[in-house]
């Protein structure tokens, strides 16, 4: 790779085009109706002010995790894992993105975003990948609040508050986080022994890992039902929700009943799926009915 790449690959790509995704599906869901040209300017600029902090976030955890990053197959090749970036060039380029993020939030939407957007950075950063990563096998679950809050950070851009329909779109994140990650962690189990990270199939072994997916899914379905109860969507979004909740139990049903990387490694895709086709149906809700 060359120098550009190699910053560019410290912002996580793929993690940070899903988060700006969700936050957009804040966005849009804040408008009713179609939204107008300004709107439409304005959730651009909260997008990139966004990408922008989530980069930054990103390469901070690239120079807080680079030992845990070179012991690990699916991270080894990161530039700071490998010694291609120094931690002052990481930790620079990390500041100039947060700034830039900031201040374009701050002056060209509102202070309001910003500070959840900043708050969320140090949630990631800081609470997550400094403090609970390493300290418990709760960690996904305590941070996986900043995780769930781009929904939140959207809905704020568009409407300079927090509304309960923002609430309930972080609560879904919230509860998807667990199982989503856990499935991951299931079929990479070695890596993360090796790296010395307390996830919970190191320290509580396979079999109870599986037993909360299945308890988490179980908990996620009111939770992905809650737009439709609260008025946020309509029939559409709720056959959509049913359908994809189910498959989501189904895997990890068989995932808890018969355990297989392969398994595993299918309903970590799955629940991506799960997420992206959720958001999807909200947004087909709102524009069709």
């Amino acid at each position: 790779m060359n120098i550009y790449q190699q910053f560019y690959a410290l912002t996580k790509p793929r993690v940070v085009q899903l988060i700006v995704f969700c936050a957009l599906i804040g966005m849009v869901l804040a408008v009713p109706g179609m939204p107008s040209w300004t709107e439409v300017k304005l959730a651009l600029i909260a997008c990139l002010g966004i990408w922008l902090v989530a980069g930054a976030a990103a390469a901070f955890n690239c120079i807080v995790e680079k030992g845990i990053d070179a012991k690990m197959r699916r991270t080894a090749w990161r530039p700071t894992a490998i010694g291609q970036l120094s931690d002052t060039q990481t930790l620079v380029f990390s500041a100039v993105l947060c700034g830039l993020g900031s201040v374009l939030l701050y002056v060209w939407v509102n202070p309001l975003t910003m500070w959840l957007t900043f708050a969320t950075f140090i949630g990631y950063a800081v609470i997550y990948t400094v403090i609970l990563k390493p300290l418990t096998p709760q960690n996904i679950v305590i941070g996986g609040a900043s995780g769930a809050m781009p929904p939140v950070l959207g809905w704020a851009a568009m409407t300079n508050a927090v509304g309960p329909e923002a609430l309930i779109l972080f609560l879904i994140i919230f509860l998807w986080t667990p199982p989503h990650f856990w499935a991951l962690a299931l079929y990479r189990v070695e890596e993360y022994r090796k790296s010395g990270l307390p996830m919970l199939p190191v320290t509580h072994g396979n079999e109870f890992t599986r037993l909360q997916v299945l308890l988490y899914t179980f908990i996620l379905l009111p939770a992905c039902l809650m737009p439709f109860i609260y008025g946020m969507s309509s029939w559409i979004y709720l056959v959509a929700a049913v359908i994809l909740n189910l498959g989501f139990i189904g895997y990890a049903f068989a995932l808890w009943r018969n355990y297989s990387d392969a398994l595993a490694r299918k309903t970590f895709r799955f629940s991506l799926i799960h997420l992206s086709l959720l958001f999807v149906a909200l947004l087909v809700d709102h524009y069709l009915l």
